[in-house]
This record gives C-alpha cells, structure tokens and sequence, in this order.
C-alpha cells in the first residue's frame, strides 16, 4: 500500500492512497490550522471501526440475517503527554433488524477481531479494546 498527503499551506494537506481517492486533514486553529479536514487520528480511529464494520456485515449477510441498518461507533482513549497515542478503545456495534441472532452478531464481531481485521489486529497489540453489540428488533 502506498499512500501521500501534499501540503496546502497552513496545517492543511490533501491525502491519497491507492484507491486514487483523496482525503482533506487539517489541524485546528489553535494550532495554525484552518478546521478544514480530518485530523490524522480521526482518520485512524475512522479505519479501525470502518475495517471491521465491513468484516462484520459481511459475515451477517453470509449468516443470512436480515440486518436493516448497521452502525459501529468507537470511543478511543488517548495519551495526555505527547505523542498522545491512543491508550484504550471501546467499539459499539448496533444492528438494526428482524430476528436477528445474537449468536450470529457474537461470531461475526469474533472473527473480523481475530482474523480479518488488520486496523483492529495491529491495535489491539499495543492497547486494549473492548466490544459490545446491541441487537435492536425492528418491525415488518
């Protein structure tokens, strides 16, 4: 994978990896930013949940469950000192459907962990992270 960021002036720079498609990033203005873009990591913590959001739907349609809306959410901990890393995660993920299986929505959220999900394997070495699932049932 190969992946760019150009400057724009200020803090401001535009981001593109291979897919061709192009992120802004931008710091705050307390910083000498403009507030135009992504902070670099949002754009992590945006990879982590989106990984294994599209590992776990995955896995839920191949289970045939009949998920109508699907939302992964993450609170990510951080560092006060610098290099202010992210020290602790929490992903939620909320299915959305009719009959859902709680075993299904279990499996699913096990595998992209520990087996198809590398933004949440490599994090997960270096701190720890807690998932939890709502099943929520919505009518005919």
């Amino acid at each position: 994978m190969e992946a760019s960021v150009v400057w724009n002036g200020n803090m401001s720079f535009t981001g593109t990896a291979n897919s061709g498609f192009t992120v802004e990033l931008d710091a705050d203005t307390g910083v000498g930013g403009d507030n135009g873009g992504f902070r670099p990591m949002e754009l992590i913590a945006m990879g982590l949940v989106g990984c294994t959001a599209m590992d776990v739907i995955s896995i839920m349609k191949k289970k045939r469950q009949d998920v109508t809306r699907f939302e992964v959410k993450t609170h990510l901990e951080q560092a006060e000192q610098h290099p202010k890393v992210f020290t602790k995660a929490v992903i939620e993920y909320i299915f959305y459907g009719r009959n859902l299986d709680p075993a299904a929505a279990e499996r699913s959220i096990e595998l992209s962990e520990k087996r198809y999900c590398p933004a949440q394997g490599m994090l997960n070495q270096v701190m720890p992270i807690e998932l939890k699932y709502t099943l929520i049932e919505e009518s005919e």
